[in-house]
């Protein structure tokens, strides 16, 4: 049965099909494609289990006088083309999202990796203005919106990416310094000499070999906010040293790992904050939009090899 005939046969008022009270049906729109999915699925799911993921979705039908048909919300549902919710964990997109705004950046920018670059960066990193903030896998949603938001905030900012396409979308977006960290031949002179000074700020979407060199280019009471661990996600066999203990100490260094949930309570300061600098021009958007539900698998792989630039979402 295609799509549009299950979604017709839902929804034709059968007998055999009746939404409960209370009970809200939902027809995703976007699904996002992140890279916790890689480990989170690893440790929590087994065999059989729908994916993890969240959506856009809109509601069709509707049992709920708190949601209205027609309206959109973020949902945490997995891997589907439509389901059915009492309404728990949806959330309502913001009522000043513009029309004119595509509402898959709720998935991104505006979504749950803007609040992650905006809390980390705010309340870990605790960045002050002036000064210089690195962060790498910086071509991500979460690593240009890092940069985006240091540089609102009066810093310097040094980012890397692994590939120049990603390289030249960072110096357009307002990075000072961009590099390639496939091509450099030393991690370390090539930090040093966008920063001579050391980093005040270090957001690590990465971990691995970079962190362990970039450790030791941070000024004197600098702050790390260790966000992921991308260059693990596909390891079988976990990774060894070096070890950040001497630098740390020596430095008195602050590191920090998070979860974006940490501030659920302020979800609705962060999306207003990072819709209205969207909406500014301040901070810029990338989406890479795969088509087809169908083609979910292809989109998440493609992540995983590091082909996306910015945010990846599939559009149903």
């Amino acid at each position: 049965m295609q799509k549009t005939q299950f979604f017709s046969w839902l929804v034709s008022g059968r007998p055999s099909f009746h939404l409960p009270a209370l009970k809200l049906l939902l027809e995703s729109m976007f699904l996002s494609v992140d890279p916790y999915m890689r480990p989170y699925s690893q440790r929590i799911m087994k065999e059989g289990d729908i994916m993890i993921g969240t959506q856009v979705a809109r509601i069709v039908e509707s049992k709920n006088p708190a949601f209205t048909v027609g309206a959109f919300v973020v949902a945490d549902r997995g891997w589907r083309t439509h389901f059915i919710s009492d309404g728990k964990g949806l959330q309502l997109l913001l009522s000043s999202w513009p029309e004119s705004l595509p509402k898959s950046l709720a998935l991104g920018t505006v979504g749950m990796p803007g609040l992650t670059a905006y809390f980390g960066l705010l309340e870990v990193c605790k960045m002050k203005p002036g000064e210089t903030v690195l962060v790498n896998a910086a071509a991500g949603t979460v690593g240009s919106v890092v940069g985006q938001l240091a540089k609102i905030g009066g810093c310097k900012v040094v980012g890397c990416a692994g590939s120049d396409d990603k390289v030249a979308y960072l110096k357009k977006i307002g990075f000072d310094e961009v590099f390639n960290y496939k091509t450099v031949k030393s991690l370390d002179e090539v930090l040093h000499k966008a920063s001579p000074d050391g980093y005040d700020c270090f957001f690590d979407n990465v971990g691995g070999e970079f962190a362990s060199v970039a450790i030791n280019q941070m000024k004197k009471y600098g702050r790390i906010a260790v966000c992921g661990a991308i260059s693990q996600y596909n390891d079988s066999v976990p990774q060894k040293g070096p070890y950040m203990q001497m630098p740390m100490i020596y430095k008195e260094l602050q590191m920090e790992g998070f979860l974006v949930t940490r501030w659920n309570s302020r979800r609705e300061e962060g999306l207003q904050a990072l819709l209205k600098w969207v909406v500014e021009g301040k901070v810029k958007c990338h989406e890479q939009v795969t088509e087809g539900f169908e083609n979910m698998p292809m989109a998440f792989i493609g992540m995983l090899k590091g082909e996306t630039l910015g945010k990846a979402v599939v559009k149903v």
